[in-house]
């Protein structure tokens, strides 16, 4: 009984971390709505409804970096997200993900 809940939880902890490897792109910063902003980890409502409205400001983000522009919205937290997070296609035709 022991040796099936171990292999049950080694199962189950497998699942899990290929789920994680194929949970999708990157989120653009530049097309998602907040709903879709506050699944990133490190990013809750009040912040995802900030980085929508610079957006609609300011315009497109040239970068991740640009995430730094909004009040609230420091390195500790840019870091903590800044891999999940796009500007999707630049004008070279190649997507920008990098921080």
């Amino acid at each position: 009984m022991k040796i099936r809940q171990i292999l049950l939880s080694l199962f189950v902890a497998m699942f899990m971390a290929s789920g994680l490897a194929w949970a999708g792109d990157a989120v653009n910063i530049n097309s998602a709505s907040a709903k879709e902003l506050k699944k990133v980890d490190g990013i809750g409502a009040k912040t995802a409804v900030k980085i929508v409205a610079y957006r609609e400001k300011h315009g497109a983000f040239k970068s991740v970096d640009g995430l730094l522009k909004i009040k609230g919205f420091g390195k500790k937290k840019l870091e903590k997200a800044g891999d999940e997070l796009t500007v999707g296609e630049t004008e070279e035709g190649t997507s920008s993900g990098s921080h």
